[in-house]
């Protein structure tokens, strides 16, 4: 045992020994007081020693300066967001630096610690519900508080009984977990089958992020020697045998009642002593300590083994005052201040003081705070609830019902639970109701929802009273942390019987808006159809709101000429001009469509744009820009799109919309693969999740696409193949699976089978059938090129320019460059076989028009294809100097190889006059390209066509990399990229 385990072992806080748990405290101590940040876990059922094991931890904490801030989360509080953190903040002020000196975000916690109000600085504007969300709000908190944590470093902040926090603490706490600030733990106790979610304190989205450490603890019952330990510390003696037996029996090793029970014998009055080796009347009941006086194990403990027969004894030896005032402190059931436990006990104010004395110095309540008082821990509370006899439980309910009513303002929640615990249904309806009323009103969603769930569950409540309580329940969810727990939790809100159809319609479009746009799955767009068949008739703002949702959708389920006239009938309702929420969708589904079709007047509605005003019209702004960007990239105005997103950026931290950060990131990935930032593209999708751990946008899409497409480009052909089939499987025919289509089928080409590329492209997704119902035409993701050069091998040749000269027509008036390099691309594919001279100058326009919208790797495809026109080879050589040399600055590894190889054919390529290059025992560049593929999976066939090698040359590289590695194919496909 380590001094500071032993230390803390020896010290105690409550005068029991804190025994056991050597292991447990090492592995605690090691993680917070280790290389920090640090999250740590500790599990274990009610009174198993969570709180007694981080008190200890936290004195030697202390003593190593560090600062440790606790709160706590109660099962029946009042709304206040945040509660449990905003507490432990309430403690930093005399750690901060000055307002110059902390950071600006940190204001935003003014008006939840007004006690700091004067130290913080001055809050930044403030966003409503109404406009943003509670989640814009918890934004700015999150922000606050990693603020505040870093200005106090270094910190542990300490949150007990997660079980019980709200959502928004919740969130909060995931948060922050996910991305700590530096020098700060983050340490939660919790009881996982009081859990909401099944276990997973922090939900399924969880992972502690790379530089982050941490434990998890679960802690299980004290064992005789344990019991030992502490029975010897409380007794100042060694204890027998029978003693340990009859604790540990009762106990089950619990440690919660294994102290209560020490406690009750230390404070034994009247005991029958007798001599060192003389038994009571029954051996069995008679419990010894060595060498002292024995005490009868039934006249102290009593046979029953459980808490309530040691708090029976306890509170059986308080006087009537003390008792009334224990009985009203279990009835609250939360801390309480000394005046208000005296009302409700029916005591003034000078009886009540002595009451609480004497309750104190019983041991059955203790002081939980600077002025609140209450049970040391909830089964103590339980225990002395469950003994009260029902009319005094009744009676004490009432009275402080009637105390609680008194306050102002009243604590609805709890004002609600005595109503119910009356069995007077209907005030309790009536109140429960209010309450989470109020806690939706403050943000505190959480709590909202802990008391709807109870309304809910109600099997005749009225249409009005099922409907309010299922909105706020249903609006209350979709602000949860983790798409897929939300979603769970709206489908049984949606599930429950009478529900009002304009309310279904309200709770499935929440789920189809998390589905489709946080996850990805177009599954939501049967939702947004279902909720449309349902509301139609009666709800015309939601219906111009779900008009717009389906008129934003790229997949195949519509033509664009479908979602027109749904945007159109939208803006033709009459309330859609009284809804700001329906006005946006329906501007944002105009904006989308146009986009698609690369229509000349969508930047100058871009334009028009407001840039200022309150933080409704710009959040729309910012929503039509994000919109605009996507747009942009899919028709090759990239220089657009950048500077669109950079607006976004800019605009997302004024109005704090999480979601726009999250599509912002998503835009980056595809912006720096088409600039050829590939390194940073990479490095954004090994990231993504972790900084959106609550989305599977990168399960598919242009994320995954892009994916597969670096991984074809550096020779990771399983690895790439893999990527489309994701995106394939997942979106089938969308705007973002046009890339993966292509991208199969060049994979397809390029091992010689044109028949595969086709049915990639046909069957049984019909691609092109798709680009013509969607007029799509204009998306440069290469699915025209790659169709013709198909098309071209597999000698259907009148086939490839019809369907080169409708994409031409078809964007002939359209603002897209990049269908324009594309149909030069066609133009080049089509001319290559009878007139070389035209088809390197049409390869050459479509270099040129990729190197105007700044796509490098593009380039270099277009002019690698114009230097293959040539015949005479001096002019290749010198033509593929430029697309070789972009390959290798992009590492595309399989594209290099390709040029490397046709050099070799044409006898410009020479081995290294001086012999070859000796490199012993390290890796020659090409050695390093076998690894990375081989690192990949690939196979020895693959690793030949991705470097245009013989069979038996890979051979002998593989055979090299693995003798000068040590290693074998397969712990080497084993290891991190």
């Amino acid at each position: 045992m380590d001094d500071a385990v032993r230390g803390a072992a020896a010290a105690g806080s409550r005068g029991c020994a804190f025994a056991g748990r050597v292991g447990e405290m090492q592995t605690l101590l090691a993680a917070v007081s280790g290389a920090r940040p640090a999250v740590v876990q500790i599990e274990g059922e009610a009174g198993i020693g969570k709180s007694r094991l981080v008190a200890e931890a936290s004195a030697v904490w202390a003593a190593q300066s560090l600062r440790v801030l606790t709160g706590g989360c109660h099962p029946l509080r009042e709304p206040l967001a945040y509660g449990p953190v905003i507490d432990a903040l309430r403690k930093v002020k005399p750690w901060l630096p000055s307002k110059d000196r902390l950071g600006a975000s940190a204001g935003a916690l003014a008006p939840l610690l007004p006690d700091l109000a004067e130290v913080l600085p001055a809050e930044p504007p403030q966003v409503s519900a109404e406009t943003a969300g509670p989640g814009a709000e918890r934004f700015r908190v999150v922000s606050g508080v990693r603020t505040m944590l870093e200005a106090v470093a270094p910190v542990v902040l300490v949150v007990e009984d997660l079980h019980w926090a709200d959502d928004a603490t919740r969130e909060l706490v995931f948060l922050l977990a996910r991305d700590m600030p530096a020098d700060t733990a983050l340490v939660l106790t919790y009881r996982t089958e009081d859990l909401p979610d099944g276990g997973l304190v922090l939900g399924a989205a969880f992972r502690r992020p790379p530089g982050t450490g941490g434990a998890d603890i679960s802690l299980g019952p004290l064992g005789a020697p344990e019991l030992r330990a502490m029975a010897r510390d409380m007794l100042a003696e060694e204890p027998a045998p029978a003693l340990v037996e009859v604790l540990l029996r009762r106990s089950e090793g619990l440690p919660l009642v294994i102290e209560e029970d020490l406690i009750t014998l230390a404070r034994s009055h009247g005991a029958a002593l007798e001599p060192e080796g003389t038994a009571g009347r029954d051996g069995d009941d008679a419990i010894s300590r060595a060498g002292s006086p024995v005490i009868a194990a039934t006249d102290v403990l009593g046979v029953p083994r459980s808490l309530s027969e040691v708090l029976a004894d306890r509170t059986g030896r308080l006087g009537p005052d003390a008792s009334a005032l224990v009985e009203a402190a279990a009835v609250l059931a939360v801390p309480a201040g000394e005046t208000l436990l005296a009302e409700a006990a029916g005591l003034d104010e000078v009886r009540g003081g002595e009451a609480l004395l004497e309750a104190l110095g019983a041991a059955v309540l203790r002081q939980v705070g600077p002025y609140a008082y209450g049970f040391a821990h909830v089964l103590a509370q339980q225990a002395v609830y469950d003994a009260l006899p029902g009319p005094v439980r009744s009676r004490v309910h009432r009275r402080v019902l009637a105390v609680l009513e008194a306050q102002d303002p009243p604590p609805l929640v709890q004002i609600a639970h005595h109503s119910r615990a009356l069995g007077d249904r209907a005030a309790w309806l009536t109140r429960a109701q209010a309450a989470a009323d109020h806690a939706a009103e403050v943000g505190d969603y959480g709590t909202a929802a802990v008391v709807l769930r109870a309304v809910l569950d109600q099997p005749d409540l009225t249409p009005e009273q099922l409907s309010r309580a299922a909105l706020v329940m249903a609006e209350s969810a979709s602000f949860g942390s983790e798409h897929t727990t939300t979603v769970a939790a709206l489908r049984r809100i949606l599930s429950l019987p009478r529900l009002p159809a304009p309310v279904r319609g309200e709770i499935r479009t929440c789920i189809a808006a998390l589905l489709v746009y946080r996850a990805g799955d177009q599954a939501g767009e049967e939702e947004l159809l279902t909720a449309l068949s349902e509301v139609e008739a009666t709800d015309s703002a939601l219906t111009a709101r779900l008009l717009g949702y389906l008129g934003l959708s790229q997949s195949g389920r519509f033509s664009l000429a479908e979602q027109r006239a749904m945007v159109e009938r939208g803006f033709g309702l009459p309330t859609t001009k009284e809804d700001p929420h329906a006005q946006l969708m329906l501007f944002l589904a105009d904006i989308v469509q146009r986009g698609i079709v690369a229509d000349p007047t969508l930047p100058e509605l871009m334009a028009a744009l407001p840039r200022e005003g309150d933080v409704q019209t710009l959040q729309g702004t910012a929503v039509l820009l994000s919109g605009g960007v996507g747009c942009a990239m899919g028709v090759g105005h990239d220089r657009r799109a950048a500077a669109g997103l950079a607006e976004l950026r800019y605009l997302g931290s004024r109005v704090h919309l999480p979601i726009l950060e999250l599509w912002g990131d998503y835009h980056q990935l595809e912006l720096d693969w088409l600039a050829g930032r590939w390194d940073d593209a990479q490095q954004g999708l090994d990231t993504f999740r972790e900084r959106h751990p609550d989305t599977r946008l990168d399960a598919g899409g242009m994320a995954a696409t892009i994916r597969g497409l670096i991984a074809a480009a550096r020779g990771r052909r399983t690895q790439a193949a893999a990527a489309f089939d994701q995106v394939l499987a997942r979106e089938a025919l969308h705007i973002f699976s046009l890339g993966a289509a292509a991208g199969t089928a060049r994979l397809h080409l390029g091992d010689g089978r044109p028949e595969a590329a086709w049915r990639a492209l046909s069957d049984p997704l019909d691609f092109l059938a798709f680009l013509s119902a969607k007029d799509a035409w204009a998306y440069a993701r290469d699915l025209v090129p790659v169709a013709v050069e198909t098309l071209l091998a597999l000698e259907r040749a009148e086939e490839a320019r019809v369907l080169a000269e409708r994409h031409a027509a078809v964007n002939e008036t359209r603002d897209a460059p990049g269908a324009t390099a594309e149909q030069h691309l066609c133009q080049g594919l089509l001319l290559r076989g009878k007139d070389p001279d035209g088809a390197m100058s049409a390869f050459d326009r479509a270099a040129e028009e990729w190197r105007r919208i700044g796509r490098p790797y593009y380039v270099a495809l277009a002019a690698e294809r114009a230097a293959r026109t040539r015949t005479d080879p001096d002019d290749t050589v010198a033509r593929l100097a430029a697309p070789l040399a972009t390959f290798d600055s992009l590492g595309a590894t399989s594209d290099a190889a390709r040029c490397h190889s046709l050099l070799r054919r044409l006898g410009q390529e020479h081995p290294n006059p001086h012999g070859r290059a000796g490199y012993g025992d390290r890796l020659s560049p090409r050695e390093q390209q076998i690894r990375d593929l081989l690192a990949s999976g690939a196979r020895n066939k693959d690793i030949a066509a991705a470097l245009f090698l013989s069979p038996r040359t890979v051979e002998n590289h593989v055979a090299r990399v693995l003798a000068k590695l040590h290693t074998t194919r397969a712990d080497l496909a084993h290891r991190p990229d």
